[in-house]
């Protein structure tokens, strides 16, 4: 089947959306571009010019397809030939039941990638404003650090204001600054490899005296014009968390549950979990632990924590604004703007959550602009899968006036017939989801389980 004569497709930006949608366009045969604007500009949050950086955390979340429904859409992403997964897969760390990746390693083995297909070509420059008009099929990554000038394009064609939310990372730090005396390893219910993550017990006085050192804290004041813009619920600084009540960390992020110190024999107060964050296991990250305290009180309130107090920092935490798109008003089910069809858009601006639903709006994104190349009709998966059930959610379930970022999760899916426990529906949708996936792969003309090599 012949492409239409305007082969190329342009993709702005080179994150883990903009690296997938190129893979998947490349490998149905259709030339891509990406243009990229690090290191000509930099962003907020990135530290290097590299494709596919990963700038908060290194993990992927859980990787347990069974009853987990991002577990299930890494399944999805790797019978879809995914690059994003095939590289984290190829450079996973330890972390218990959750896909965690050497971030440098997995950055690498994406743009390796890419640079070596004959039909992918990376330009490092800005596209200020819209895309040229002979451009005329596009897909727009570049997720939740849009440049200005391309934000404010975008908010003049849409004809409304694009939404924002506040996004925030977790601080790293070197493994030999860990003091092992205090810290040991174990994994939460033995999960994993059963030793996959350093743990910093804090007893009753220990974990008060934190919460009001946490509060005392000097924090990172916001401008005027951001006062409004509001946190996604699934990365609050730990601040925030904390101002919503004293117990309120004790029973997220720094949760004891399914950890004994080896020291006592029993389950702590609570506890501060640190996740591999390299390959060579130098470098963990502290889990859950996103911030808004400026550099020095970070570095004194941290040091408070048991087996902390010498810790050596290789990043410390920040914040940064995150740009979305009203996605259910303005976008059709194949991630078109309404108002300017040429343009697609994929990953976190279209107002997904997280490394995993990004990718899976870029691979969707790909494929869509490669059946438009190839004059064939990509239909949208169906809502019962994890893939589907996220694109329906920006494109047609959630409701335009209160539309938030969204991971993946199975209030998203259509229910099961029947009436049926939770474990059990888990179970059925996720049979149900297996079996439409593989049903779609089929019509979309997507050779299952092959592997991005």
């Amino acid at each position: 089947m012949s492409l239409v004569p305007t082969q190329t497709v342009h993709i702005i930006g080179g994150g883990l959306a903009g690296s997938e949608a190129a893979w998947q366009l490349a490998q149905s045969g259709v030339p891509v571009v990406i243009h990229e604007m690090r290191p000509v500009r930099k962003t907020e949050a990135h530290l290097t010019s590299s494709l596919a950086e990963l700038v908060c955390s290194n993990s992927f979340r859980s990787d347990e397809a069974e009853g987990n429904a991002v577990g299930l859409l890494h399944e999805e992403l790797r019978r879809a030939g995914s690059l994003i997964l095939a590289a984290a897969d190829r450079h996973k760390v330890p972390a218990g039941s959750a896909l965690a990746v050497d971030r440098n390693g997995f950055s690498a083995a994406v743009e390796e990638a890419l640079m070596a297909h004959p039909l992918v070509s990376v330009a490092r420059e800005e596209v200020p404003g819209l895309p040229p008009a002979e451009w005329d099929s596009v897909i727009i990554a570049t997720g939740p650090l849009t440049s200005p000038a391309l934000a404010d394009a975008l908010r003049q064609l849409s004809g409304e204001e694009s939404l924002a939310f506040f996004d925030a990372i977790a601080p790293i730090v070197h493994a030999e600054s860990v003091d092992t005396s205090i810290a040991w390893s174990q994994s939460r219910y033995g999960k994993g490899g059963g030793k996959d993550y350093i743990n910093c017990p804090l007893d009753k006085e220990q974990y008060n005296a934190f919460i009001d050192a946490l509060l005392a804290a000097e924090k990172t004041e916001f401008k005027e014009w951001e006062k409004d813009t509001p946190y996604f619920n699934g990365c609050l600084p730990i601040e925030v968390m904390a101002e919503r009540g004293r117990e309120t960390l004790r029973f997220g992020p720094m949760k004891p549950v399914g950890l004994d110190d080896p020291r006592t024999g029993r389950r702590p107060w609570a506890v501060v979990q640190l996740r591999q964050d390299n390959a060579l296991g130098t470098l963990y990250n502290i889990v859950g632990f996103q911030t808004k305290m400026k550099y020095a009180d970070q570095v004194r309130v941290f040091r408070t924590i048991p087996g902390l107090t010498d810790a050596q920092f290789a990043r410390l935490g920040g914040i940064h604004r995150n740009t979305f798109l009203n996605s259910p008003r303005l976008l059709d089910r194949s991630l078109r703007m309404k108002a300017a069809p040429r343009l697609r858009f994929a990953g976190q601006i279209t107002g997904v959550e997280g490394y995993v639903e990004s990718a899976a709006m870029g691979l969707l994104a790909g494929r869509f602009a490669a059946g438009d190349r190839r004059n064939t009709q990509v239909p949208p998966p169906p809502q019962t899968t994890s893939m589907g059930a996220l694109l329906n959610h920006i494109t047609l379930g959630a409701d335009a006036t209160t539309f938030q970022p969204m991971n993946a999760n199975f209030g998203l899916f259509p229910p099961v017939p029947g009436d049926t426990r939770k474990d059990d529906r888990k179970r059925a949708m996720v049979s149900r989801a297996r079996a439409d996936f593989g049903a779609w792969l089929t019509s979309a003309g997507i050779e299952p389980s092959v592997a991005a090599e």
